[in-house]
């Protein structure tokens, strides 16, 4: 059998501006990801209106989509596990430049054959699902390349700085916001998904100076040693980085077994419920606020809505990614989504008319609901080793996709039963946030000052 010398492993050579490059390539990823993931839902009535759809059936459309963007948001998981971070934020970006442009064919191609144009949508908005799982590959990612840094007061500082990454989300859906502001009176919702697509070819190219996350390269090395018969060799690399060489199952068979499958029933499952409680307070929360059978509160400018949740939604992300530096990530998540339950309750209970109090309530709700987000895509790559952490953080990942489906088949059927948006939204939005924040503690607390290594 051949043999490796210790002196031909191969050792990372990331350093402390590789690892600020990427985390400003990662923002920037991100940030246009959602750009192109918000612009479609921004952008669905006009297309819809243009290609002369019933409320109903861009509603049905729209619900396709979603499944869509749920099932790839998931498959690039396994595949990041095989390929390395690097190379999937770089086909996260690419998938979301292609999705954009071909998305404004599918007038085009709607016009030649109706079924066939839809069908086309669908893969296209589908293969958007890219863009949406670019948080899951930052997350794994970056959770590698900070865990190399070994600066004691940069790594207390972990969880806010990736909620700086992470709160690309507010940002990107202000720009998709702006651009249609811009854009769409110029050449309509062609030319806003055909300038969505244009940063892309600037992340792709700073991707060049992206490098791998030392623990990828350590497993990858490790497993081209097993597969090459030198097993000793492996497991003394295994070692030497506290990574398990005996796990040699697929990372799709390995996300459901001993510390993964732990991790994956609980932080899926809350993942799942909170969906629920984002389709009905964020995602449909103008609707809750302006229906008579809501709140009735007249929204004579849908800006104000636009720019009180995403400036909530920042602080927010700011505030769990510092507060779950000292006390626990999964604390930060469980206190903030209580609390948002708590707060969301009593906007639905407070006096309709009352304009300040509702509002104040409804930012408050927002600040625990998305906030704890930052916290929670972080804590998800701490609770994975390196053999599972990308597939597990897509499977968790996609599971918000899955909830916003159900939320939205449960709301429905709430609101043709007739018991309204407030009934409604209290049964599928603030109970299953509750019940997220309750289900978090049921995973596997990690100490905020440990870094892990595997």
């Amino acid at each position: 059998m051949s043999t490796v010398q210790p002196t031909q492993f191969v050792e990372s050579d990331v350093r402390p501006k590789d690892v600020r490059l990427a985390t400003w390539i990662c923002f920037f990823a991100w940030t246009f990801a959602v750009y192109d993931f918000v612009l479609f839902g921004n952008l669905l009535p006009q297309l819809a209106e243009d290609l002369g759809w019933t409320g109903a059936h861009s509603t049905e459309v729209n619900t396709w989509v979603t499944a869509g963007t749920a099932i790839v948001a998931f498959a690039i998981g396994p595949i990041v596990d095989r390929i390395g971070r690097r190379k999937g934020i770089l086909i996260a970006v690419a998938g979301a430049a292609v999705a954009s442009l071909l998305t404004a064919m599918v007038g085009w191609v709607i016009g030649l054959a109706a079924g066939l144009g839809l069908v086309f949508l669908v893969l296209v908005r589908s293969l958007a699902g890219l863009g949406y799982a670019e948080q899951a590959i930052n997350a794994a990612y970056l959770n590698e390349m900070f865990a190399h840094n070994s600066d004691p007061a940069k790594a207390k500082r972990r969880g806010l700085v990736y909620s700086l990454v992470q709160s690309g989300w507010p940002v990107g859906s202000v720009l998709a916001a702006g651009s249609v502001y811009l854009l769409f009176p110029i050449g309509g919702w062609q030319l806003c998904f055909i300038v969505a697509a244009i940063p892309a070819v600037f992340i792709l190219y700073a991707g060049r100076w992206l490098k791998e996350s030392p623990q990828f390269s350590h497993r990858h090395q490790i497993d081209r040693m097993i597969k090459a018969g030198q097993l000793e060799v492996a497991q003394l690399l295994g070692q030497k980085h506290g990574i398990d060489v005996s796990e040699k199952a697929s990372p799709l068979a390995s996300v459901f077994r001993g510390e993964s499958l732990r991790s994956t029933v609980t932080i899926g499952g809350a993942f799942l419920l909170n969906w629920l409680g984002v389709l009905s307070f964020a995602i449909l929360g103008t609707s809750l606020l302006t229906a008579p059978d809501g709140k009735g509160i007249e929204f004579s400018n849908a800006l104000l809505v636009l720019i009180i949740s995403n400036a909530t939604a920042f602080a927010g992300y700011l505030f769990h990614g510092w507060l779950g530096d000292r006390i626990g990530r999964r604390n930060a998540i469980g206190i903030g989504w209580i609390l948002c339950a708590g707060s969301f309750f009593t906007m639905l209970q407070a006096p309709n008319g009352n304009f300040p109090l509702i509002i104040a309530l409804y930012s408050a709700g927002l600040f625990f609901l998305i906030g704890p987000f930052s916290a929670l895509m972080f804590f998800t790559g701490e609770s994975f080793p390196v053999h599972t952490r990308a597939t597990g953080s897509s499977l968790i990942n996609a599971a918000g996709q899955v909830g916003a489906i159900i939320g939205g088949l449960l709301i429905t059927a709430s609101l043709a039963a007739g018991s309204g948006w407030i009934n409604a939204t209290l049964w599928w939005g603030v109970i299953p946030i509750l019940a997220s924040g309750i289900l978090i503690f049921a995973a596997r607390n990690v100490d905020p000052r440990t870094v892990r290594t595997d």
